[in-house]
């Protein structure tokens, strides 16, 4: 116990007296939540569209076409691990085209599109939830196959995968620990600072730990309020 209490002493030391707090939730906590937000925003947008072309009837040589290069897609940032993308676009392909992107933005890049991945069959489980005669009453009243699935399938699905993007958000903030591959400082990076100026990693790694169940918890509530609402909405109509 007194071990215990002397590496409390001098975490705390380091973390509230050093004021190495500024920098945990000022740029580890920030990072860490713009990724996986802005990763999610990418991913929805990808996703739908992948979800799109997968649902799509495939008569002509085009949809087809499409539909074999979304498989590609999603094979590859399924098949292999976000740290292997990671590195592979900051040290690879980034040189290769010839310019620099900042380590946060090559971030925000590469977990869009792993997410969209993902969220490609996350969107297609929704979209082929959502009744038949909604498109087919979509394309009565004249409008595009495009215009339809936006306008009324989208954000029907939408509704009925709610929850499992919830849970996309959630992995996508715990995978952001793995971002310090290519410089980029997150809640991991921040806490093995502390680590390091201390020489003790017990209670940085645990105070990390709390600050992510935390993160997931908030998500989880936000997420049940959301789910409340539109319930509380559909029932109103």
């Amino acid at each position: 116990m007194e071990d215990f209490a002397l590496k409390w002493a001098g975490f705390w030391e380091k973390f509230a007296v050093g004021e190495a707090w500024k920098r945990v939730l000022g740029v580890g906590l920030v990072n860490t939540l713009v990724i996986a937000l802005s990763g999610l925003l990418i991913g929805i947008v990808i996703g739908t569209l992948i979800a799109a072309v997968k649902v799509m009837p495939k008569y002509k040589r085009l949809p087809r076409a499409l539909d074999r290069l979304c498989t590609l897609y999603v094979g590859f940032f399924r098949g292999t691990p976000i740290v292997v993308q990671l590195l592979i676009a900051y040290y690879i392909l980034w040189p290769l085209l010839g310019f620099y992107a900042d380590s946060l933005y090559t971030c925000i890049i590469v977990f869009g599109l792993n997410s969209g991945a993902y969220v490609s069959e996350i969107m297609r489980g929704g979209i082929l939830s959502v009744d038949p005669g909604q498109m087919e009453a979509g394309r009565a009243l004249g409008l595009s196959y495009g215009v339809t699935m936006l306008k009324i399938i989208v954000p029907q699905a939408v509704k009925n995968i709610l929850p499992t993007l919830g849970n996309e958000l959630i992995a996508l903030v715990k995978d952001t620990s793995v971002v310090s591959f290519v410089a980029c400082v997150d809640l991991y990076k921040t806490f093995t600072e502390i680590g390091n100026r201390s020489y003790e990693y017990m209670i940085p790694y645990l105070f990390m730990a709390l600050m992510y169940i935390v993160i997931v918890a908030l998500i989880t509530l936000l997420i049940r309020f959301v789910e409340r609402r539109l319930r509380k909405s559909d029932r109103n109509h």
